[in-house]
């Protein structure tokens, strides 16, 4: 017998969840939109629980400029103010983690990141699929732009 062993290639997929969702139906958009949320309330019990990573910061920190994102096309925009002071509660926690190698939370921190967290939901609860898929399309492509644009920095270095 002559059998065809076909490799598997593992890592990360090139598209996320939820665009991954709009090739599928509206009707699973709910449950990707909640596994989203479910991530980042993890992730801020992580920090929380002195727990945290290097992943669960960029999990958060995605979250928070697609929430950004969903505000500039109209849902939520008076909640910017929450954002910018969740995205700045992000960058204590950084600070401090190259400070002291832990990644934790403060009080005075939490409570902007859960704010945050509450907007965003409020966010995919009132946004179409379009929009949503709109705020991580435009947010994956500032993230490659930037990670392009160090790129092309350290080459010319």
């Amino acid at each position: 017998m002559n059998r065809k062993i076909r490799s598997q290639k593992h890592g990360r997929p090139a598209m996320s969840s939820l665009l991954r969702a709009l090739t599928h139906s509206h009707a699973s958009l709910e449950s990707v939109t909640q596994a989203m949320l479910l991530r980042c309330y993890i992730a801020l019990d992580a920090f929380r629980r002195g727990h945290g990573s290097r992943d669960l910061f960029s999990t958060l920190g995605r979250t928070l400029l697609i929430a950004e994102e969903l505000g500039r096309l109209g849902h939520r925009a008076s909640a910017a103010g929450d954002i910018e002071s969740a995205q700045a509660a992000l960058m204590r926690i950084n600070a401090e983690e190259r400070a002291s190698g832990g990644w934790r939370v403060c009080d005075a921190d939490y409570l902007p990141l859960s704010t945050a967290l509450a907007v965003f939901s409020e966010q995919l609860n009132a946004a179409s699929l379009n929009d949503i898929a709109k705020a991580e399309a435009r947010v994956l492509e500032g993230l490659l732009g930037s990670e392009r644009a160090t790129r092309q920095v350290k080459e010319l270095a």
